[in-house]
């Protein structure tokens, strides 16, 4: 049965910020083009674009800016939207949607974790209200309920333009079970996730280091596509040693996500800022010298 959004590697595009908390709309624009090099399957206001931190002036500026980059033949953008309940989603999809987009990433309300009806009635509310878009739903543990197969199931009977999930889960016992209870949503695995999602129905990749790996990737990506499996296993297994040696220099330090995927979007040549918006904490510049000079170190033939 075909799935309701297209096979893909979907990666996102981090904020850069001046010291003034201010977007660096230039730079913003180049790390666009720079990832459309690579990729067409692209989004922004995942946890690590800081979709959690910007008001509602700064979501219809940057989303503008997206779509001027983004509207462009075989280009598929997304943009993510994460809120505190139903009307605050309902109203900044509905920026986005009156730009001209029609994919929309969201998650589940994190105040409090909802309950089976509570969880059934936001998509309901949120997805109906926009019938010709289609929605991904970002499944992380910051929402207070990770959803699973059972759960899913009942949404794919129910929401018809729910069309897949966003899951970073590397626990075989969760992939399974989001794998074999759907049939049209199309699932969106990490790295270390990818590999056993491809043992049971076709899947995509959630890529945090796609722009940063962009050959390496593509070609991880080729082998689930394909079917090589033993390929696509011993692939992750670098892919796991590589990702160490990026962030070993940063072992125990406490940061939200875009501190660490920030370092990954400069690392790839973009003049990408470290900061994050008040109140979260960045790594300085020494310390990106460091996991940069890492990589290079053990691993120069991953950089493109």
């Amino acid at each position: 049965m075909s799935k309701r959004y297209q096979q893909a590697i979907l990666v996102s595009c981090e904020l850069p910020w001046d010291d003034r908390g201010e977007l660096l709309e230039e730079v913003f624009r180049k790390e666009i083009r720079a990832t459309l090099n690579h990729f067409n399957n692209l989004y922004i206001f995942g946890t690590a674009g800081e979709g959690y931190a910007v008001v509602n002036s700064q979501f219809k500026e940057i989303v503008g800016i997206f779509r001027e980059e983004t509207n462009k033949d075989d280009v598929h953008p997304m943009v993510g939207v994460i809120g505190m309940s139903t009307p605050q989603i309902v109203e900044r999809v509905g920026i986005a949607y009156d730009i001209g987009f029609r994919a929309f990433q969201i998650a589940l309300p994190p105040w409090e974790r909802l309950n089976d009806v509570e969880y059934m009635t936001y998509f309901m509310d949120v997805c109906s209200s926009f019938p010709n878009a289609k929605f991904i739903h970002y499944n992380l543990p910051r929402a207070k309920r990770v959803l699973l197969g059972p759960e899913y199931q009942r949404l794919e009977e129910a929401v018809p333009n729910l069309a897949g999930t966003k899951n970073t889960q590397s626990d075989i016992r969760d992939i399974v079970s989001i794998a074999t209870h759907t049939s049209e949503m199309q699932h969106f695995w990490g790295e270390f996730g990818f590999p056993h999602g491809c043992l049971y129905d076709e899947c995509s990749i959630l890529s945090s280091y796609g722009t940063l790996f962009p050959t390496k990737t593509k070609e991880f990506f080729h082998y689930g596509v394909t079917g090589q499996i033993e390929k696509l296993f011993r692939m992750q297994v670098e892919y796991i040693e590589v990702r160490d040696a990026f962030f070993r220099t940063v072992e125990g330090y406490d940061r939200i996500d875009g501190a660490f995927d920030k370092m990954i979007v400069r690392a790839s040549g973009v003049d990408m800022p470290l900061r994050l918006l008040s109140p979260y904490q960045y790594f300085d510049g020494e310390i990106f010298e460091a996991c940069l000079a890492s990589v290079k170190e053990r691993f120069p033939k991953w950089l493109d």
